[in-house]
């Protein structure tokens, strides 16, 4: 079981941005997620996108850095890779992003726990 980060070095709203996947299972991603604060709309159906500061916060909490092609070997090998139909489907379903809102100041989910925030967009 391992959840993997690759390089934060997507560009949208202003940031960098990164995907969390697991090899293993969804449920051990958002379980994850939920310790890194991620809330649950930021899912992708097969992965999280992740800003690059929640990127360093992954992988101190023990995610695996790897490259991008490891990470989509790794998630196709898994079985959990979404086709592009149902990414297309979902992105529609909560737009770009995640349905990650631009905000000024933190945003709280219900997915998170005391003390921890969402990604804030900047």
């Amino acid at each position: 079981m391992t959840v993997l980060v690759d390089p934060a070095r997507w560009p949208w709203r202003g940031r960098l941005w990164a995907h969390l996947v697991s090899d293993h299972s969804l449920g051990e991603l958002h379980r994850f997620a939920t310790d890194l604060g991620l809330p649950r709309r930021a899912f992708q159906g097969d992965h999280y996108d992740v800003p690059a500061d929640y990127r360093e916060r992954a992988l101190r909490l023990g995610a695996l850095a790897v490259d991008s092609r490891e990470l989509v070997r790794r998630l196709r090998a898994s079985g959990l890779r979404c086709s592009p139909t149902e990414r297309r489907q979902l992105r529609g379903q909560v737009g770009p992003g995640g349905g990650l809102p631009p905000v000024a100041g933190p945003v709280r989910d219900e997915q998170s726990g005391p003390g921890q925030q969402a990604p804030q967009q900047g």
